[in-house]
């Protein structure tokens, strides 16, 4: 598993410099912050972005949350969101 749809699986993800990553009461959900306003993320979002902090790989990362979630094939949908997140410039590699 050295890359799919872009990232690579040994890749350690953070929360690009641009962005801060907050929990928002208001809001019930995690955020991504910036100087122009806020992305809203979704649970799922949520979960991966505060994982993201650049000390674990991506393998380690989808290992992480299956189980925490207690799921298996996560694999691909969070490849798939990382390699979103750092086209949308949320995240560096």
């Amino acid at each position: 598993m050295s890359e799919t749809v872009g990232v690579a699986a040994t890749a350690r993800p953070r929360v690009s410099a641009k962005f801060r990553l907050q929990w928002e009461d208001a809001q019930q959900s995690w955020v991504l912050l910036y100087p122009e306003g806020m992305v809203k993320l979704n649970a799922s979002a949520g979960e991966i972005m505060k994982r993201c902090d650049g000390s674990r790989s991506v393998d380690e990362l989808v290992a992480e949350l299956e189980r925490a979630f207690e799921a298996s094939g996560l694999h691909a949908d969070v490849m798939n969101f990382l390699d979103m997140a750092r086209k949308q410039h949320w995240i560096e590699m």
